[in-house]
């Protein structure tokens, strides 16, 4: 199953210490930083990833909806908020959506859809915890075979956890 990434693009700004900085600098500073961090991601995952940004003070250069280094940058249009266009994306997408959002009515909502949900700051620690094993080497190539060396052997009682639980957790591990 292929996994779509859908970032709140000023949450994750503002929840990231290191982005937070550029920000301040400059709006659009922040913006290319998160971009370049998400590219690098999709170059080592292959994920579709999709990041919104409230539409209030697009750049003049970019469209509504541009591309930029493999990523999907959206901007929301007049009177409407980011967040409306993600709880969109999420409600098209359903199982397919991983929405990276601290929001929690955005969160709620969108989980409530069927799409995965993970906050910012542990979405960031997933891509630098990527990056760093792409630099040490550790990250297998996609279409690699990895052999799996477990076993099959039933442990303790057959307690399962609910779909949706067992779901969300499968599409975070493919973070």
């Amino acid at each position: 199953m292929s996994l779509h990434i859908i970032v709140d693009g000023y949450n994750v700004i503002r929840q990231s210490p290191e982005m937070r900085r550029l920000d301040r600098q400059d709006l659009q500073s922040g913006r290319e930083g998160l971009v370049d961090k998400l590219a690098a991601y999709k170059r080592l995952k292959g994920h579709k990833v999709t990041v919104v940004f409230d539409g209030s003070d697009p750049p003049a250069l970019l469209d509504s909806r541009d591309r930029e280094k493999g990523v999907l940058i959206r901007f929301s249009r007049q009177g409407e908020t980011a967040d409306a266009v993600i709880r969109r994306m999420a409600a098209r997408e359903k199982q397919k959506a991983l929405v990276v959002s601290s929001d929690r009515e955005v969160a709620g909502f969108c989980a409530a859809k069927g799409a995965a949900v993970i906050g910012a700051l542990a979405f960031e620690e997933k891509m630098e915890l990527a990056a760093l094993m792409d630099i040490k080497g550790a990250v297998p190539e996609p279409g690699e075979d990895t052999q799996w060396a477990g076993t099959t052997r039933k442990k303790g009682p057959s307690r399962r956890l609910p779909k949706r639980v067992r779901l969300n957790r499968k599409k975070l591990k493919k973070l």
